[in-house]
Protein backbone atom coordinates (compact mmCIF):
# COMPACT_ATOMS: atom_id res chain seq x y z
CA UNK A 1 0.00 0.00 0.00
CA UNK A 2 1.28 3.48 -0.88
CA UNK A 3 2.41 5.36 1.92
CA UNK A 4 -0.16 8.67 2.91
CA UNK A 5 0.67 12.09 1.31
CA UNK A 6 1.83 14.70 3.55
CA UNK A 7 0.90 18.58 3.18
CA UNK A 8 3.42 21.02 3.51
CA UNK A 9 2.20 23.63 1.67
CA UNK A 10 -0.52 25.73 4.43
CA UNK A 11 0.90 29.69 2.55
CA UNK A 12 -0.54 28.17 -0.03
CA UNK A 13 -3.69 27.26 1.49
CA UNK A 14 -4.28 26.04 5.02
CA UNK A 15 -6.68 22.74 4.80
CA UNK A 16 -9.78 23.34 5.70
CA UNK A 17 -10.16 23.04 9.72
CA UNK A 18 -12.95 21.24 11.72
CA UNK A 19 -14.61 24.35 13.52
CA UNK A 20 -14.84 26.49 10.25
CA UNK A 21 -16.36 23.55 8.20
CA UNK A 22 -19.05 23.10 10.51
CA UNK A 23 -19.71 26.92 10.76
CA UNK A 24 -20.52 26.65 7.12
CA UNK A 25 -22.67 23.57 7.05
CA UNK A 26 -24.69 25.33 9.87
CA UNK A 27 -24.75 28.92 7.67
CA UNK A 28 -25.55 27.03 4.25
CA UNK A 29 -28.39 25.57 5.99
CA UNK A 30 -30.04 28.89 7.12
CA UNK A 31 -32.46 30.72 4.52
CA UNK A 32 -32.37 34.39 5.56
CA UNK A 33 -30.34 37.50 3.87
CA UNK A 34 -28.35 39.30 6.00
CA UNK A 35 -30.17 42.26 4.92
CA UNK A 36 -33.76 41.04 5.87
CA UNK A 37 -35.37 42.47 8.49
CA UNK A 38 -37.13 39.33 9.50
CA UNK A 39 -36.05 36.67 12.02
CA UNK A 40 -34.68 34.73 8.99
CA UNK A 41 -32.74 37.73 8.46
CA UNK A 42 -31.68 38.69 11.48
CA UNK A 43 -29.93 35.36 12.04
CA UNK A 44 -28.36 35.70 9.19
CA UNK A 45 -26.85 38.79 10.21
CA UNK A 46 -26.17 37.39 13.67
CA UNK A 47 -23.58 35.17 11.86
CA UNK A 48 -22.25 37.48 9.81
CA UNK A 49 -21.77 40.09 12.98
CA UNK A 50 -20.30 36.89 15.39
CA UNK A 51 -17.86 36.19 12.43
CA UNK A 52 -17.01 39.78 12.54
CA UNK A 53 -16.03 40.47 16.03
CA UNK A 54 -14.12 36.84 15.63
CA UNK A 55 -11.85 38.52 12.87
CA UNK A 56 -11.47 41.74 15.12
CA UNK A 57 -10.48 39.86 17.74
CA UNK A 58 -7.50 37.93 15.74
CA UNK A 59 -6.19 41.21 14.91
CA UNK A 60 -6.58 43.96 18.12
CA UNK A 61 -9.57 45.66 16.13
CA UNK A 62 -12.82 47.29 16.21
CA UNK A 63 -15.38 44.70 14.72
CA UNK A 64 -17.54 47.73 13.15
CA UNK A 65 -13.68 48.27 11.30
CA UNK A 66 -13.80 44.84 9.78
CA UNK A 67 -14.93 45.16 5.31
CA UNK A 68 -15.68 41.53 4.14
CA UNK A 69 -14.71 40.97 0.69
CA UNK A 70 -14.69 38.07 -1.67
CA UNK A 71 -10.70 37.58 -1.26
CA UNK A 72 -7.50 38.99 0.03
CA UNK A 73 -7.02 40.54 -3.43
CA UNK A 74 -10.14 41.99 -3.86
CA UNK A 75 -9.55 43.71 -0.40
CA UNK A 76 -6.02 45.10 -2.07
CA UNK A 77 -7.72 46.28 -4.76
CA UNK A 78 -10.01 48.16 -2.96
CA UNK A 79 -7.72 49.90 -0.47
CA UNK A 80 -5.18 50.20 -3.20
CA UNK A 81 -6.95 53.64 -4.74
CA UNK A 82 -5.94 56.88 -5.25
CA UNK A 83 -9.32 58.25 -4.44
CA UNK A 84 -10.31 58.06 -0.23
CA UNK A 85 -13.45 59.45 1.13
CA UNK A 86 -13.51 61.51 4.18
CA UNK A 87 -17.12 61.85 4.56
CA UNK A 88 -18.70 63.31 1.66
CA UNK A 89 -15.09 64.82 1.17
CA UNK A 90 -12.41 63.72 -1.26
CA UNK A 91 -9.38 63.17 -0.55
CA UNK A 92 -6.60 62.36 -3.17
CA UNK A 93 -3.76 59.84 -2.92
CA UNK A 94 -0.83 60.75 -5.17
CA UNK A 95 1.17 57.83 -5.45
CA UNK A 96 1.56 54.15 -4.08
CA UNK A 97 5.03 52.74 -2.43
CA UNK A 98 5.13 49.39 -2.86
CA UNK A 99 8.15 46.63 -1.93
CA UNK A 100 9.95 44.48 -4.48
CA UNK A 101 9.11 41.50 -2.35
CA UNK A 102 5.20 41.60 -2.17
CA UNK A 103 2.67 39.73 -3.34
CA UNK A 104 1.23 40.37 -6.75
CA UNK A 105 -1.85 41.33 -5.38
CA UNK A 106 -0.12 44.36 -4.21
CA UNK A 107 3.06 45.06 -6.40
CA UNK A 108 0.81 45.73 -9.49
CA UNK A 109 -0.36 48.43 -8.07
CA UNK A 110 -4.14 48.11 -7.56
CA UNK A 111 -5.92 51.33 -8.82
CA UNK A 112 -3.06 53.08 -8.93
CA UNK A 113 -1.81 53.88 -12.92
CA UNK A 114 1.41 52.44 -13.41
CA UNK A 115 3.03 56.20 -13.29
CA UNK A 116 2.02 56.45 -10.44
CA UNK A 117 3.23 53.73 -9.04
CA UNK A 118 7.49 53.01 -7.13
CA UNK A 119 8.57 50.00 -6.20
CA UNK A 120 10.93 50.35 -2.74
CA UNK A 121 14.02 47.97 -2.35
CA UNK A 122 14.88 45.53 0.06
CA UNK A 123 18.41 44.57 1.56
CA UNK A 124 20.13 40.89 0.72
CA UNK A 125 18.76 39.94 3.56
CA UNK A 126 15.07 40.55 2.37
CA UNK A 127 13.65 43.42 4.70
CA UNK A 128 12.83 46.79 3.11
CA UNK A 129 15.50 49.06 2.67
CA UNK A 130 14.24 51.83 5.06
CA UNK A 131 16.33 54.38 4.47
CA UNK A 132 14.88 54.35 0.98
CA UNK A 133 11.40 54.52 2.04
CA UNK A 134 12.58 57.77 4.08
CA UNK A 135 14.09 59.32 0.83
CA UNK A 136 11.22 58.11 -1.01
CA UNK A 137 8.80 59.49 1.12
CA UNK A 138 11.14 62.68 1.96
CA UNK A 139 10.89 63.85 -2.00
CA UNK A 140 6.85 62.56 -2.58
CA UNK A 141 5.30 65.93 -3.54
CA UNK A 142 2.35 66.51 -1.68
CA UNK A 143 1.03 68.15 -3.89
CA UNK A 144 -0.26 65.30 -6.08
CA UNK A 145 -1.82 64.08 -2.84
CA UNK A 146 -1.02 61.77 0.05
CA UNK A 147 1.54 59.01 -0.29
CA UNK A 148 0.53 55.50 0.28
CA UNK A 149 2.51 52.76 1.67
CA UNK A 150 1.64 48.86 1.31
CA UNK A 151 4.28 46.41 2.48
CA UNK A 152 3.57 42.81 3.65
CA UNK A 153 3.98 41.78 7.54
CA UNK A 154 5.43 38.41 6.45
CA UNK A 155 6.28 37.75 3.26
CA UNK A 156 4.76 35.04 1.89
CA UNK A 157 7.94 32.72 0.50
CA UNK A 158 10.41 33.19 3.17
CA UNK A 159 8.36 33.83 5.96
CA UNK A 160 10.69 37.14 7.05
CA UNK A 161 9.29 39.83 9.57
CA UNK A 162 9.03 42.97 8.47
CA UNK A 163 10.13 46.03 11.08
CA UNK A 164 6.27 47.15 10.32
CA UNK A 165 6.37 49.17 13.64
CA UNK A 166 9.63 51.18 12.45
CA UNK A 167 8.48 51.64 8.81
CA UNK A 168 4.65 53.27 10.08
CA UNK A 169 7.10 55.78 11.71
CA UNK A 170 8.65 56.71 8.79
CA UNK A 171 5.22 57.21 6.61
CA UNK A 172 3.68 59.08 9.57
CA UNK A 173 6.19 61.38 10.18
CA UNK A 174 5.61 62.25 5.93
CA UNK A 175 1.50 62.24 6.35
CA UNK A 176 1.06 58.90 4.63
CA UNK A 177 -1.20 56.17 5.02
CA UNK A 178 0.15 52.39 5.13
CA UNK A 179 -1.46 49.13 4.13
CA UNK A 180 -0.61 46.36 5.42
CA UNK A 181 -0.36 42.83 3.77
CA UNK A 182 -1.03 40.86 7.26
CA UNK A 183 -2.10 37.75 5.16
CA UNK A 184 0.77 35.07 6.21
CA UNK A 185 0.67 36.75 9.64
CA UNK A 186 -2.63 36.27 11.04
CA UNK A 187 -2.74 33.68 13.53
CA UNK A 188 1.00 33.33 13.27
CA UNK A 189 2.19 36.41 15.20
CA UNK A 190 0.16 38.69 17.97
CA UNK A 191 -1.69 41.31 16.56
CA UNK A 192 -2.72 44.40 17.01
CA UNK A 193 -3.27 46.85 13.93
CA UNK A 194 -3.21 50.02 16.41
CA UNK A 195 0.32 48.80 17.55
CA UNK A 196 2.02 47.93 14.39
CA UNK A 197 0.66 51.52 13.71
CA UNK A 198 -0.95 50.26 10.75
CA UNK A 199 -4.09 52.42 8.72
CA UNK A 200 -5.57 49.28 6.84
CA UNK A 201 -4.78 45.35 7.38
CA UNK A 202 -5.76 42.57 4.51
CA UNK A 203 -6.58 39.51 5.47
CA UNK A 204 -7.52 36.21 4.06
CA UNK A 205 -9.75 32.90 5.26
CA UNK A 206 -8.28 30.05 3.60
CA UNK A 207 -4.49 30.72 4.82
CA UNK A 208 -6.43 30.53 8.89
CA UNK A 209 -7.89 26.90 7.90
CA UNK A 210 -11.10 28.58 6.67
CA UNK A 211 -12.72 28.05 3.38
CA UNK A 212 -11.47 29.92 0.16
CA UNK A 213 -12.96 32.62 -1.43
CA UNK A 214 -13.28 35.28 1.57
CA UNK A 215 -11.12 38.02 2.89
CA UNK A 216 -11.07 41.21 4.70
CA UNK A 217 -10.27 44.80 5.03
CA UNK A 218 -9.77 45.90 8.42
CA UNK A 219 -9.14 49.40 8.81
CA UNK A 220 -7.95 51.64 12.14
CA UNK A 221 -10.99 53.75 11.74
CA UNK A 222 -13.65 54.58 9.92
CA UNK A 223 -13.10 58.50 8.93
CA UNK A 224 -11.32 58.15 5.92
CA UNK A 225 -11.67 55.10 3.85
CA UNK A 226 -11.11 54.29 0.22
CA UNK A 227 -13.76 54.57 -2.60
CA UNK A 228 -15.43 51.22 -2.88
CA UNK A 229 -14.36 49.12 -5.98
CA UNK A 230 -17.55 47.01 -5.68
CA UNK A 231 -20.66 49.38 -5.55
CA UNK A 232 -24.44 48.43 -5.41
CA UNK A 233 -26.90 47.41 -2.53
CA UNK A 234 -24.83 49.56 -0.16
CA UNK A 235 -23.69 46.25 2.28
CA UNK A 236 -20.97 46.38 4.43
CA UNK A 237 -22.15 50.12 5.73
CA UNK A 238 -21.58 50.63 1.36
CA UNK A 239 -18.24 49.78 1.63
CA UNK A 240 -18.68 46.77 -0.54
CA UNK A 241 -21.39 46.06 -2.20
CA UNK A 242 -23.16 42.35 -2.89
CA UNK A 243 -24.95 40.24 -0.43
CA UNK A 244 -22.65 38.54 2.16
CA UNK A 245 -21.21 35.00 1.34
CA UNK A 246 -22.80 33.56 4.48
CA UNK A 247 -21.34 30.29 5.12
CA UNK A 248 -17.46 31.70 3.95
CA UNK A 249 -17.72 34.52 6.72
CA UNK A 250 -19.10 32.07 9.40
CA UNK A 251 -16.27 29.69 8.15
CA UNK A 252 -13.66 32.62 8.19
CA UNK A 253 -14.84 33.75 11.47
CA UNK A 254 -14.61 30.10 12.87
CA UNK A 255 -10.80 29.84 11.71
CA UNK A 256 -10.20 33.33 13.25
CA UNK A 257 -11.64 32.01 16.77
CA UNK A 258 -9.37 29.51 17.06
CA UNK A 259 -6.38 30.16 15.24
CA UNK A 260 -6.24 33.36 17.99
CA UNK A 261 -6.55 30.91 20.80
CA UNK A 262 -3.52 29.47 22.19
CA UNK A 263 -1.55 31.28 19.38
CA UNK A 264 1.75 31.74 21.27
CA UNK A 265 2.36 27.72 22.31
CA UNK A 266 0.76 26.43 19.33
CA UNK A 267 3.28 28.59 17.01
CA UNK A 268 6.03 27.53 19.77
CA UNK A 269 5.86 23.89 18.78
CA UNK A 270 5.34 24.77 15.22
CA UNK A 271 8.73 26.56 15.21
CA UNK A 272 10.52 23.72 16.73
CA UNK A 273 9.28 21.16 14.05
CA UNK A 274 10.31 23.90 11.34
CA UNK A 275 13.68 23.91 12.91
CA UNK A 276 13.99 20.11 13.12
CA UNK A 277 13.58 20.04 9.08
CA UNK A 278 16.25 22.72 8.80
CA UNK A 279 19.08 21.21 11.16
CA UNK A 280 18.33 17.60 9.36
CA UNK A 281 18.45 19.47 6.01
CA UNK A 282 21.83 21.17 6.92
CA UNK A 283 23.05 17.91 8.05
CA UNK A 284 22.20 15.69 4.99
CA UNK A 285 23.05 18.37 2.54
CA UNK A 286 25.56 21.25 3.84
CA UNK A 287 25.41 23.18 1.15
CA UNK A 288 21.75 23.86 1.46
CA UNK A 289 20.72 27.38 1.57
CA UNK A 290 17.98 28.80 3.62
CA UNK A 291 16.72 32.19 2.67
CA UNK A 292 16.42 34.66 5.81
CA UNK A 293 17.56 31.92 8.41
CA UNK A 294 19.08 35.06 10.32
CA UNK A 295 16.34 37.18 10.28
CA UNK A 296 13.00 37.50 12.54
CA UNK A 297 11.05 34.86 10.73
CA UNK A 298 7.23 33.03 11.35
CA UNK A 299 7.28 29.89 12.87
CA UNK A 300 6.27 28.02 9.84
CA UNK A 301 8.15 28.52 6.95
CA UNK A 302 11.24 27.34 5.29
CA UNK A 303 12.40 28.70 1.72
CA UNK A 304 15.44 26.59 0.88
CA UNK A 305 17.81 26.00 -2.20
CA UNK A 306 19.67 22.70 -3.25
CA UNK A 307 22.54 23.46 -5.56
CA UNK A 308 22.09 21.29 -8.75
CA UNK A 309 18.40 21.08 -8.53
CA UNK A 310 16.13 23.63 -10.27
CA UNK A 311 12.54 24.30 -7.87
CA UNK A 312 10.16 22.23 -10.59
CA UNK A 313 12.35 19.58 -10.74
CA UNK A 314 12.48 19.16 -7.08
CA UNK A 315 9.07 20.33 -6.21
CA UNK A 316 7.88 17.33 -8.60
CA UNK A 317 10.56 15.29 -6.99
CA UNK A 318 9.11 15.94 -3.55
CA UNK A 319 5.51 15.17 -5.17
CA UNK A 320 6.68 11.63 -6.35
CA UNK A 321 8.00 11.29 -3.06
CA UNK A 322 4.09 11.81 -1.90
CA UNK A 323 5.15 15.52 0.04
CA UNK A 324 3.07 18.56 -0.94
CA UNK A 325 5.14 21.44 -1.15
CA UNK A 326 5.48 24.51 -3.33
CA UNK A 327 8.29 25.96 -5.92
CA UNK A 328 8.07 29.64 -3.89
CA UNK A 329 4.73 31.08 -4.50
CA UNK A 330 1.24 29.62 -5.55
CA UNK A 331 -0.69 32.61 -7.05
CA UNK A 332 0.19 31.70 -11.07
CA UNK A 333 -2.22 28.81 -11.45
CA UNK A 334 0.14 26.33 -11.11
CA UNK A 335 3.23 28.27 -13.56
CA UNK A 336 6.82 27.74 -11.91
CA UNK A 337 8.98 30.58 -12.35
CA UNK A 338 11.38 32.96 -11.20
CA UNK A 339 10.88 34.21 -7.45
CA UNK A 340 10.56 38.08 -7.97
CA UNK A 341 11.32 38.18 -4.00
CA UNK A 342 14.65 36.26 -4.64
CA UNK A 343 15.39 38.55 -7.30
CA UNK A 344 14.80 41.73 -5.21
CA UNK A 345 17.06 39.96 -2.03
CA UNK A 346 19.76 39.89 -4.98
CA UNK A 347 20.15 35.85 -5.28
CA UNK A 348 20.53 34.09 -8.61
CA UNK A 349 16.67 33.56 -8.95
CA UNK A 350 17.17 31.49 -12.50
CA UNK A 351 17.06 27.92 -10.72
CA UNK A 352 14.61 29.15 -7.63
CA UNK A 353 13.86 27.30 -4.14
CA UNK A 354 11.43 25.42 -2.69
CA UNK A 355 8.97 26.78 0.17
CA UNK A 356 7.85 23.94 3.18
CA UNK A 357 5.47 25.47 5.13
CA UNK A 358 3.53 23.91 7.90
CA UNK A 359 0.58 24.73 10.36
CA UNK A 360 -0.99 23.15 13.75
CA UNK A 361 -1.89 19.96 11.99
CA UNK A 362 1.30 18.89 11.26
CA UNK A 363 3.24 16.26 13.02
CA UNK A 364 6.53 14.67 14.15
CA UNK A 365 5.99 12.26 11.04
CA UNK A 366 5.39 14.63 8.61
CA UNK A 367 8.34 16.38 9.36
CA UNK A 368 10.28 12.34 9.42
CA UNK A 369 9.06 11.73 6.33
CA UNK A 370 9.91 15.20 4.55
CA UNK A 371 13.66 14.59 5.92
CA UNK A 372 13.53 11.32 4.59
CA UNK A 373 12.21 12.58 0.92
CA UNK A 374 15.02 15.05 1.25
CA UNK A 375 17.75 13.11 2.01
CA UNK A 376 16.70 10.89 -0.79
CA UNK A 377 16.08 13.60 -3.04
CA UNK A 378 19.61 15.82 -2.24
CA UNK A 379 21.53 12.58 -3.02
CA UNK A 380 20.65 12.10 -6.40
CA UNK A 381 21.06 15.53 -7.78
CA UNK A 382 23.79 16.78 -9.81
CA UNK A 383 26.59 18.46 -8.70
CA UNK A 384 25.93 22.06 -8.25
CA UNK A 385 26.96 24.32 -11.35
CA UNK A 386 24.79 21.30 -13.11
CA UNK A 387 21.56 22.09 -12.32
CA UNK A 388 19.05 19.38 -12.89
Amino acid sequence: MAAERIYLDWNATAPLMAAARDAIIEALTMPGNPSSVHAEGRAARAVVEKARRDVAALVGAEPAHVTFTASATEAANMVLSPVYRMGKSRVSLGRLYVSAIEHPAVRIGGRFASDKLTELPVTRSGVLDLDALSAQLSAHDSADGLPLVAVMLVNNETGIIQPIREIAAIVKKCGGLLVVDAVQAAGRVDLSIAELGADFLILSAHKLGGPKGVGALVSRGETLMPEPLVRGGGQEKGHRAGTENLAAIAGFGAAAREMAAGLVERNAQISALRDRAEQAMLSAAPDTLIYGRSEARVGNTSFFHLPGLKAETGQIAFDLEGVALSAGAACSSGKVGASHVLTAMGEDAATGALRLSIGPATTDGDIDRFVAAFTKIAARRKPAGQAA
